[in-house]
């Protein structure tokens, strides 16, 4: 299979994936293009990128369908634009190998989190 094929498969993957569990750039694109050859810092920017269309997919079917809650998502979302920059910045300022470290440090903090959770939870009574 070709570089471009199995990007493209692993892209499916992925928007499957981000569709089903509302994960997507840092979870799901930053690995596989990790996998595919991409330094960390590449797989980042290309992720970010990638994303947008993802993005602009799932708000809108997620807002026909009265599962978006706009306040949250404003309050989450205004502040994380400023704060970008800085995260540009960090990740321009560390070494591709630091960089890629840090990030599997916060996807296993993310999956211990997750997890917890999910064992902690009582069964939902329908």
């Amino acid at each position: 299979m070709s570089h471009d094929a199995l990007a493209a498969a692993l892209g499916l993957l992925a928007g499957i994936l981000s569709a089903v569990f509302g994960v997507g750039g840092g979870v799901v694109f930053v690995p596989t293009l990790i996998f595919l050859g991409a330094s960390a810092r590449v797989a980042v920017a290309t992720s970010l990128a990638a994303m947008v269309p993802v993005v602009l997919m799932g708000s809108w079917r997620q807002t026909r369908y009265g599962s978006v809650t706009w306040r949250d998502a404003t309050v989450i979302g205004l502040p994380s634009v400023p704060t970008a920059k800085l995260g540009e910045l960090v990740a321009d300022s560390l070494p591709n190998d630091a960089l890629q470290r840090l990030f599997a440090v916060v996807l296993v903090a993310t999956a211990i989190q997750l997890a917890v959770r999910a064992l902690r939870s009582q069964p939902e009574v329908e």
